[in-house]
Formats: C-alpha cells, structure tokens, sequence
C-alpha cells in the first residue's frame, strides 16, 4: 500500500519543492537593471534637464573619450565610492548621469542610490545616443568645466 502512494507523493513533494523556489526568485533579478535606481531618458530630454542650472551633469565612463557640454565632473564609475566629496552634498540634488554607452552609468546609478542618492537620471544609450541625435561632445580632458 506505501508502494502505490510512493510516485503521487514523490510528485506533490517536487511539485511543492518547486512552487516554493518559483516563488522565492520572482522579483529577484540580481543585475543592475533590475534595481529602478534612475530613470533612463532620451537625449532630448537629458539636454532639458542637463539646461537646468540646479542638475550635477556628471560622466562616469573611463576611460575618458570626451563629454557632453556642461558636464561638472568626470569620476569613473567604479570610483564614485571613494570620490563622493566631488558630488552633490545634498542627496536629493537631481545629477544627471552617462557613460559611452550606458553599460557604465547603469553600475553608477547603483552606486549612486546606495550612496544615498534619491534623484538620478541616466541618458539612455550614453554618448552614442547623444552623438546620433546629432548633439556635440566636447573632447577628453575638457570634463569638470563649469558652464558659464
């Protein structure tokens, strides 16, 4: 009699076995995109919100390849957690943030949200979007020039 039961309980327990680890992993995507750390956002709209005297423009691609017109600082994205005392003091200042082609800045929005930082934009697509678009990049070395 325990014989006949033994494949139906076999496969309520891997049934259930496996509901619980569906279960367990919605919602838990451990790449950067996953965490809504900044909104990603055209080139036109990145130049409307970079226009606003009050946005931190910053590029976080390294190694340097130039920057968008305006950009305040050029801190590499792997090096925002040792730089912070180049960023805005206030948390809640809106920065404006972008690589090449975005692979980098994604990482940097974390970064940015773990430092605490609650107002991030990313430019979808880095500077090759801005570039397509048709929008001039200033060349390396000329980042951290404050717009006059």
């Amino acid at each position: 009699m325990f014989l006949n039961r033994l494949p139906r309980l076999s496969i309520t327990v891997i049934a259930g076995l496996a509901a619980v680890i569906l279960l367990s992993a919605c919602g838990s995507d451990p790449s950067p995109n996953a965490d809504d750390t900044a909104v990603r956002v055209s080139p036109a709209t990145f130049a409307d919100l970079i226009a606003k005297p009050a946005t931190f423009v910053l590029n976080v691609h390294t190694p340097d390849e130039g920057s968008i017109p305006g950009t305040e600082a050029n801190i590499p994205f792997d090096r925002l957690r040792t730089r912070v005392d180049e960023l805005p003091a206030d948390s809640s200042a809106l920065i404006a943030v972008y690589c090449r082609s975005g692979n980098m800045s994604t990482l940097a929005t974390v970064t940015l949200s773990d430092l605490g930082y609650t107002d991030v934009i990313e430019l979808d697509g880095g500077m090759e979007a801005w570039r397509a678009d048709g929008r001039a990049l200033l060349p390396p070395d000329q980042a951290g020039r404050k717009r006059g």
